[in-house]
């Protein structure tokens, strides 16, 4: 199984629209056995609450579903993923202050900010 984390800053708009549609496309593509997708953070402000409701309407209009629930990013989630995926510069930075572990380093790829 390879896990994938979307992180962003609240995770309410961009993170969960990451992971809603990358679950779409697995889905899709019948590899739900095989990639697992979710979405956290790098703040705590929104935990426990559902994706903004700009980022449903405009994902519904495309098929997708975005059903998760805000967290944050933490430590250990580093063990738990094979890819953490920045969504811009800053949360990288954040993502980085939390290890110093090579191999954890390693997982984190910086993706620009639409």
């Amino acid at each position: 199984m390879i896990r994938v984390c979307f992180v962003c800053l609240g995770n309410i708009c961009r993170s969960p629209t990451a992971e809603g549609v990358m679950r779409h496309l697995v889905s899709q593509r019948h590899l739900a056995d095989q990639i697992e997708a979710e979405s956290a953070g790098t703040a705590a402000y929104h935990v426990g609450e559902v994706p903004d409701v700009r980022s449903r309407e405009e994902a519904l209009q495309r098929g997708v579903r975005l059903e998760s629930r805000a967290r944050q990013f933490a430590a250990e989630d580093f063990r738990r993923f094979d890819y953490v995926l920045a969504m811009d510069a800053d949360n990288l930075s954040d993502l980085k202050r939390l290890t110093h572990a090579p191999e954890e380093l390693a997982k984190q790829i910086r993706r620009h900010s639409c």
